[in-house]
This record gives C-alpha cells, structure tokens and sequence, in this order.
C-alpha cells in the first residue's frame, strides 16, 4: 500500500479553513514557560482530553483538558487537546495514537478526515492505523494531501516532524496548530460591547481585562448609538472595558464595527487598574457634528437622546458590495450569536465552542 486512501475532504473546505478545525497542537521547545492564558483558552475551547509528548524524555501522558497546569513548565512538550467530532470522549481516544504496528512511531492530528473513524473510534486513531501501513519515506506525501495539521513522534529516536507546517502559527517561539487559542489583541469598548450592554454577547466568552478609561480625553457623542471621535484633547476620558481576543474574533469585530469605513480601528492608551495599556479603540470615521454633547461614558439610559446618524445596518445596506467584497472560500464560518469560529462534527453539523450552539450544513451556506 503506497499511499493512504484519500476520502473526499475538499468539498467541505468552502466551509471550514484553518481556523476552525478542531482540537489544538501545541509544540514548546525552549524554556519558557507557556502563558496561563494560553493554555487555560486550549482547555476551555478543547475540553475532551489532553495527551503529552515530554520532549526531554519523549515518554507519554494523557490527562483530562482541565489538567492544563502540567504544561505551566519550562519542560518541552507536544501537547494535543481535543474537541471531540467523531468517536467517543475517552482516554482511549485521546491523542497521539500508535501507527499501526509500529510502537515507537506515533501521531498527533489537528482537524477532521471525513470517512475515517466511527461512533467509538476517532477518525485521528483510524488515520494512524492505515499510516502505519505506508512506508515511512511516503509519510509526508501521504498526510499532506489532508486539510489538516498533523506531529508524527519517534519515541526511539526522540524524534518529531511537523506536516502542512505552512497552516502552523509560531508565536513567542511556540508552535500552533490554530490560533484560536491566541487571545492577545487588547481592545477597549465604549458602546454597545460593554458588559451588561446589547452587543456583549459577541465578547462575551472574551477574557475580561477590566473597565478603565482612555488615557487622553476625546469627544463621546450619544445619538442613539455611542460616536467616538479621534480627536485628541477634547471632551472626557471616557469609560471602556477592554478585553483580550483572537485574531480570528478581532476579524468578526471588525465586520461588526464596519472598519475602516464606517469605525477605523486605532490603538490608543487606556488605564486599567494604574497600569496603562495600548488597545484598539474603534473611532469614528465622519466628521464630529457641531454643537454636539459630549458624554465620559455610554449606558443603555442614553439611548433616549436623538439620533442625528443613519444606523450601521442602514450604512451596511449601502456598502455592503465593497465592505464584504472577500471571497466565499476564504471565509471561516462563524456562530451569529457570538462569532466564535464554527467548527465541523464531521456528520452535516456545525458547533460553536463560545455559545454551544448548532448549525445545519444549509445555514452555514446561507451565513457564507
């Protein structure tokens, strides 16, 4: 057998990039301990076990995903947690599995195969089962073929290698498989995104930062929708709370803010506790209407005060040829309750790992 039998996998790739595959690798070679955060999100997002190649013995562990801590260490390591899509939530179907018949070789795999596996067994196991009837010099051709991230280990040679390492993120020296897991863009909200306000739900599930306020002073004006202005010096230090996000959900929030045409995204100082920290604030992009009121913050009671701007759905309707102008295939599905990237069970299904939602196939394609 000279290469894996490919099942068809290209035809869900309109839907699922590499963003919203399932599970997360992550691979720490140096020293440095790997950020709390970090590990804690992998957790969070991937809750259905944890296994562990210890780099500096090359023995294995496997752990339950809220058993992050083990990896607060300056110990190197590849660990996988899951987010199970096909098979059953076990040790046994906690990653990395032995190809085949050869004990020392394993693999370790970021995404779904479609047509591999079953109800018990996962279709990463099922994959590694049939590579270890490959000849090893065919490995490479053979997973490659695959919409997915994948680590084969060597536990007698110590020993890993990295496929399709082009999808793979390197951040502060550490391998990612997904950067869904890389909650580190700090950006601060006036408006409709503040905790307890009507848009909240799209941060919700966000690490909360704090509430604090800009450090310079800009004019807040209140016509039924809160309207930041860039302009230095005038009006309040206004009130935000900043939170830490994704790229892929700052992406969403750039959709949502309609930026740069409607708000233009810029990084500003903000006080937070006594420390001072550089967020994205979204600014207004029109000229600041004459004689307006200037607020220091936006609460739901001010949503009374009359509006003299047209709506964002309103400036949508117009623009939305130019604003949403990327291509079908490039974009990742995502939840329309929270924007959390939208992940395929491999069975016509797609979940939310933010708000546990489902989604048909159909409205996926209807969203895209």
């Amino acid at each position: 057998m000279s290469n894996i039998n490919q099942k068809s996998v290209s035809s869900k790739r309109l839907f699922v990039n590499q963003n919203a595959q399932m599970c997360v690798i992550i691979i720490k070679q140096k020293g440095e301990v790997m950020p709390r955060e970090i590990a804690k999100t992998s957790s969070k997002i991937n809750p259905h076990g944890l296994g562990i190649v210890w780099l500096d013995t090359f023995e294995v562990t496997y752990h339950k995903s809220k058993e992050y801590q083990l990896l607060l260490t300056n110990r190197p390591f590849i660990a996988h947690f899951r987010y199970a899509t096909i098979g059953v939530v076990s040790k046994a179907n906690t990653h990395p599995f032995r190809c085949g018949k050869n004990v020392d070789e394993l693999l370790m795999q970021n995404g779904t195969v479609k047509g591999y596996g079953s109800a018990k067994m996962t279709d990463s196991e099922d994959l590694a089962i049939r590579l270890g009837r490959v000849p090893r010099q065919l490995w490479k051709q053979s997973l490659e073929k695959f919409d997915s991230r994948f680590v084969t280990i060597n536990t007698r040679t110590r020993t890993f290698q990295m496929y399709n390492k082009n999808l793979w993120t390197k951040h502060d020296g550490i391998w990612y498989s997904k950067t869904n897991v890389l909650e580190h863009n700090l950006v601060a909200t006036y408006g409709t995104l503040k905790k307890g306000e009507s848009n909240h739900h799209y941060v919700k599930s966000a690490k909360y930062i704090g509430r604090g306020v800009t450090s310079a002073k800009y004019p807040l004006v209140i016509n039924g929708l809160p309207y930041l202005y860039k302009e230095d010096g005038v009006g309040h230090n206004v009130e935000v709370d900043v939170f830490k996000v994704s790229n892929s959900r700052l992406a969403r929030m750039d959709a949502l803010e309609g930026h740069p045409r409607w708000y233009k995204r810029e990084k500003v100082d903000i006080l937070v506790n006594d420390k001072t920290l550089s967020c994205w604030v979204y600014f207004m992009t029109d000229p600041r209407p004459k004689q307006s009121i200037l607020h220091d913050k936006f609460s739901r009671k001010d949503k009374r005060v009359v509006r003299h701007h047209y709506s964002f759905e309103e400036f949508v309707a117009e623009n939305q040829t130019e604003m949403f102008v990327d291509s079908k295939e490039d974009e990742s599905p995502y939840c329309t309750n929270c924007f959390h990237d939208l992940e395929y069970d491999g069975f016509s299904h797609f979940h939310c790992n933010g708000c546990d939602s489902w989604y048909t196939e159909m409205e996926v394609k209807a969203s895209v």
